[in-house]
């Protein structure tokens, strides 16, 4: 069974794809995969063994999990992990469909693993990936706007600066376009719109998906109940608590320090133009101003 976490990035998708991979029966691309092409089956095959028998956080850069975009760019396509748009089921051709297929399920089938997750942040994919895997389930994990958009703002690969020509996301719709104009053209309001610009892509993609086949969690509540919310992804995903499972969960640490850091990052004007321009999403998304 192949499923798929997906989120806008900064979202604390690595912490919630970190906690899920360490259960014994789900495999995952790791890094060592990603960066060198030759990787022998037994380093895939051992390697979810050894990740989950190291400390959560030690060495830090351990055998880890994730998004395998350069192993997904040479041996599928760059289209699937660097596009300016939302891919849907219309971009799911035979070709690219055969090779997405073969990347995941050789892995799999090479680690023995019953279910086999892997997390795509940024544009959803979903409807994408739901073409070329019906049975796959999406779990997406969502945060507060107004934190990832300062938290984008921090990041060195966030190229907001280059304006909407030069960004992630392609040209902006007209009416954020003049959103943004009539606000100023301010980097805080741009990297704001770009959240509500992936929230849009990722309803879009839910709702053309079958209802069972979607869970939404938010940052948030992993935080203030981190058992309550895994336990509801693992049900979801149709696994259980196992004894080894168990002892890693114990172990770790779920921080909320940084939960509401855009206050202290960002100016009040700042904060107060975050508000206006995503209080209808934050509203639909339980969030409270």
């Amino acid at each position: 069974m192949l499923d798929f976490l997906i989120g806008s990035g900064r979202c604390g998708s690595t912490l919630l794809y970190e906690v899920l991979t360490r259960h014994p029966r789900v495999g995952f691309v790791t890094n060592l995969d990603d960066r060198f092409p030759r990787t022998p089956d037994v380093a895939k095959r051992i390697g979810g063994g050894i990740y989950r028998r190291t400390p959560a956080g030690f060495p830090e850069k351990r055998l880890r999990p994730c998004e395998a975009h350069r192993a997904l760019r040479r041996e599928v396509s760059p289209l699937v992990v660097d596009s300016f748009q939302d891919l849907t089921a219309a971009d799911a051709t035979p070709w690219l469909a055969g090779r997405l297929r073969t990347f995941f399920e050789t892995r799999a089938a090479v680690q023995r693993a019953g279910h086999y997750l892997h997390k795509f942040t940024g544009w959803p994919r979903a409807a994408f990936l739901h073409e070329v895997f019906p049975q796959a389930r999406f779990v997406h994990i969502v945060r507060d706007g107004r934190a990832v958009a300062n938290s984008w703002l921090q990041m060195p690969w966030w190229r907001g600066h280059l304006g909407a020509p030069g960004w992630h996301f392609g040209p902006l719709p007209e009416h954020y376009a003049r959103e943004w104009e009539e606000q100023g053209r301010s980097q805080v309001h741009l990297a704001g719109i770009g959240w509500k610009l992936l929230m849009d892509a990722t309803e879009t993609a839910r709702a053309a998906l079958p209802p069972e086949s979607w869970l939404q969690v938010r940052y948030e509540d992993l935080l203030d109940d981190p058992r309550k919310q895994t336990d509801l992804v693992l049900e979801f995903l149709g696994l259980t608590w196992t004894p080894a499972f168990e002892r890693d969960f114990g172990r770790r640490a779920f921080s909320s320090a940084r939960s509401e850091a855009f206050r202290r990052d960002l100016t009040p004007a700042q904060v107060a133009l975050l508000d206006r321009s995503l209080s209808g999403h934050l509203h639909d998304l339980g969030y409270r101003l």
